[in-house]
């Protein structure tokens, strides 16, 4: 095999032998990564998929050509969600294999050299402390510091003589515990079921809209408003769309004025003090024995009392539900004699007089 090359001095781009010669990179990767390593610093803004588009590459072999890659290590991808709730995605692509931690590096702006990795151990085994072992033994103990020396660095007393204490210095007082800032933004009741289920709806209104995020001390503050709602005999699905429906068309500029205005405007009517009791009374079992201490309950209502129908036929009665005095079979067949009455057929009348016997007959009845 015969080679010809003429090395150019500017407008190329060099390339190592580890990405020609790669395994694992097909044909489109090696010219997507071998394309970007050649642009310049102004280019480097678009994201790969547009670089891709401008080699005519087709979206199936971008795919490939991209998740290759990734897998050996030239390309790191971070995806993150912004304060206003957007998702990004930064790049990373390299003519060398990184690692996570080092492409992540990079990103921070630390030299990949830098970057802290597990060497191998030091070769010997590890001995103690040469120098620093003895004790002060020449200081004068009459002293007194600001910190006096702990009794395994007291000297020695010489035989004979009592053994010398170092003085001691009183306690210093201990301060007294500040007292913790309370927490405008928490509850009252932090504890109270409804408020932490409160709080968990308005964390979860992202997932309904981006405009409705809250943070953690956001939603602390209006939890205890919702859970207002919800003792209030409000569900939490109806909670949820009462504060997620009909949002403004330009979008919601602070999602903690909006919701705290509708869960202060839209609260519901207060529920009925027996509705409530009922509901936050717990079930009694079926079966249990009743209790001899509690009131006796209302008894049910008494049928009515039996009347006479005022109808035709046999005497016979029947329980009115209001003051009609007609039994049910009785009004039925007062009903259907009503409608006979109403749309039964006229009788045929007869036929036309001429009009000169008519004429005959009103000159006839005239007196002479």
């Amino acid at each position: 095999m015969l080679r010809h090359a003429i090395a150019r001095v500017r407008s190329y781009t060099q390339v190592s032998n580890s990405v020609v010669r790669h395994p694992r990179l097909n044909s489109d990767a090696k010219i997507l990564l071998i394309y970007v390593q050649g642009l310049p610093d102004i280019a480097c803004d678009k994201a790969l998929g547009e670089h891709a588009n401008d080699l005519g590459m087709k979206p199936r072999a971008y795919s490939r050509a991209k998740e290759a890659l990734a897998a050996c290590g030239f390309l790191h991808e971070w995806k993150e969600q912004n304060r206003h709730g957007r998702w990004t995605t930064e790049q990373l692509i390299s003519n060398v294999t990184l690692t996570r931690e080092e492409a992540s590096a990079l990103r921070d702006g630390v030299p990949v050299a830098e970057v802290p990795k597990a060497g191998r151990p030091t070769v010997g085994f590890s001995r103690g402390r040469g120098v620093g072992g003895q004790l002060p033994g020449d200081e004068d103990w009459d002293k007194t510091y600001s910190h006096p020396p702990t009794k395994a660095q007291a000297p020695e007393s010489e035989p004979g003589q009592e053994p010398r204490e170092a003085p001691e210095t009183p306690p210093a007082p201990e301060p007294e515990e500040a007292a913790a800032p309370e927490d405008p933004a928490a509850p009252e009741d932090p504890a109270a079921p409804e408020v932490v289920v409160a709080e968990r709806v308005l964390l979860s209104l992202r997932h309904q809209s981006r405009d409705l995020l809250l943070g953690v001390r956001e939603a602390r503050g209006l939890a205890e408003s919702a859970a207002e709602w919800l003792r209030r005999g409000v569900s939490v699905a109806d909670l949820r769309h009462a504060l997620t429906a009909h949002l403004p068309r330009g979008g919601v500029r602070s999602a903690v004025g909006f919701l705290r205005h509708r869960l202060t405007e839209k609260l519901p009517v207060e529920a009925a003090p027996q509705a409530a009791q009922a509901a936050q009374a717990p079930q009694a079992h079926p079966q249990a024995w009743p209790d001899p201490s509690a009131p006796a309950a209302s008894s049910p209502a008494r049928p009515a009392e039996l009347v006479t129908c005022d109808g035709p036929g046999n005497t016979h009665v029947f329980r009115p539900a209001g003051d009609e005095t007609f039994c049910g079979p009785c009004r039925m067949e007062e009903a259907w004699k009503a409608h006979e009455r109403r749309f039964q057929p006229r009788p045929e009348k007869g036929a036309p007089i001429p009009w000169r016997e008519r004429v005959d007959a009103i000159l006839q009845a005239e007196p002479s």
